[in-house]
């Protein structure tokens, strides 16, 4: 990285776009000199996040995530914000590049001076997300971009894991897969705070509206996810402008109530502490593997693993008990 962290810290805060860039592939790098940096970088910029609106985007393939997304961005921006938009392609299995490279799908988004777009590939990490999504939202928060909307891999039910980072949950839907309801899982219906049924016109419309009366029902029969908020279900096509208004005052409506009660930074907290918590286990698997009698160890058990000797969740129990008996002689 031929940029110092001054240098990378000055060019985010001035919303420098390419030191921008150049700070969140330094922060997705697996280097070991790469990752002192980006923790250094990091520390550095705390002080001017979290005031951002974090909103997830998810959805099938062809839901119309990314013309949602760059037709929002603009409604945000012709409303005096600043949009970053963190695109997770899903990853080729064989180099864990990005498959779709969702930039060169918001070309008009693309030419807003005050929007930032960057693709990410998933490189095979669960949950809709890249593994540093919740950094580069940090990174895009400290240049003072008012809306940060993660467009999701979808492709699973473990979308419903970009929830711990956002504030919003956006949920999109379309017409025409038979059962409506098919598909539509219960861990994203918990998760949801809007749903939007896109794609609607003149020939699908009391389709749409049939379906909007299903969501709803459905909806009576799970928890609320916040007091007081009851999910709203809105209608229109993102690719013609349709409904976004709405959307725009439904998500302001949800942070203030969040506000009002309190659970905005309650929320932010309880997911700053689960990425605490998956970081440190990222960071001891790391350190057993730099250690060559454990990396040996861990070699072995996973070869069992795979080998089905026995249970997958077996071996991963007696590596870990090794390794913390191990542990304790050596201090």
């Amino acid at each position: 990285m031929k940029f110092s962290t001054e240098e990378l810290f000055d060019g985010i805060r001035s919303g420098n776009k390419r030191l921008i860039a150049k700070a969140i592939t330094l922060v997705e790098s697996k280097k070991s000199e790469h990752r002192v940096q980006a923790e250094e970088l990091l520390k550095k910029i705390m002080p001017f996040t979290g005031n951002s609106i974090r909103v997830g985007v998810t959805g099938v393939p062809g839901a119309g995530k990314s013309t949602f997304i760059e037709n929002f961005g603009r409604l945000a921006i012709a409303n005096g914000k600043k949009v970053a938009v963190l695109a997770i392609d899903p990853s080729s299995a064989i180099n864990k590049g990005s498959i779709l490279g969702d930039k060169t799908r918001m070309e008009e988004l693309a030419k807003e001076e005050n929007a930032f777009i960057r693709p990410s590939p998933s490189s095979g990490f669960l949950g809709g997300v890249a593994n540093t999504t919740f950094e580069t939202m940090m990174i895009c928060e400290a240049a003072g971009y008012d809306y940060i909307l993660i467009e999701t891999v979808g492709v699973g039910q473990s979308e419903v894991l970009v929830a711990d980072i956002t504030d919003v949950f956006l949920f999109l839907k379309i017409i025409g897969g038979g059962d409506e309801l098919q598909g539509i899982k219960r861990g994203i219906m918990e998760m949801v705070d809007v749903i939007f049924i896109n794609k609607v016109d003149a020939d699908n419309l009391q389709k749409a509206k049939n379906t909007k009366l299903e969501l709803k029902r459905a909806l009576d029969f799970i928890p609320p996810k916040e007091k007081n908020w009851k999910i709203p279900v809105l209608l229109g096509s993102a690719l013609h402008n349709e409904g976004l208004d709405e959307i725009f005052e439904k998500i302001d409506a949800f942070i203030n109530l969040k506000k009002k009660n309190n659970r905005f930074e309650e929320v932010r907290i309880q997911q700053a502490e689960k990425r605490f918590e998956y970081w440190v286990q990222e960071y001891i698997l790391a350190m057993m593997k730099r250690d060559d009698s454990v990396e040996e160890a861990y070699t072995e058990h996973k070869k069992n693993a795979s080998a089905m000797v026995s249970n997958p969740s077996t071996e991963a129990k007696l590596f870990v008990e090794k390794f913390l008996r191990e542990s304790r002689s050596d201090i």
